[in-house]
């Protein structure tokens, strides 16, 4: 397990090397707006799923829903909820 962790940090480190050294910082910013939005897709649902616990209206964070919350925005999550209130 340690030799694993330690070549996938060799290969993570290679990687933002040859990133760095390229110029092209592109994908990481790429990457960086994809986790700020996962990120507010889950705080999204975490307070829905705060309110919603007076309504019994759960919603499971996952990545699924935390995408479709955090890339959809606000109509991602009243489609969570609307497929939640139907099934």
């Amino acid at each position: 397990m340690q030799q694993f962790l330690l070549i996938a940090g060799c290969a993570v480190v290679l990687f933002l090397l040859m990133l760095v050294l390229s110029g092209s910082l592109r994908p990481l910013r790429w990457l960086g707006k994809l986790a700020v939005r996962l990120t507010v897709g889950v705080f999204m649902l975490f307070l829905l799923n705060v309110i919603g616990e007076s309504f019994n209206l759960h919603i499971p964070i996952n990545l699924a829903t935390a995408s479709i919350s955090g890339i959809l925005g606000l109509p991602g999550v009243a489609a969570l909820v609307f497929i939640k209130l139907s099934g």
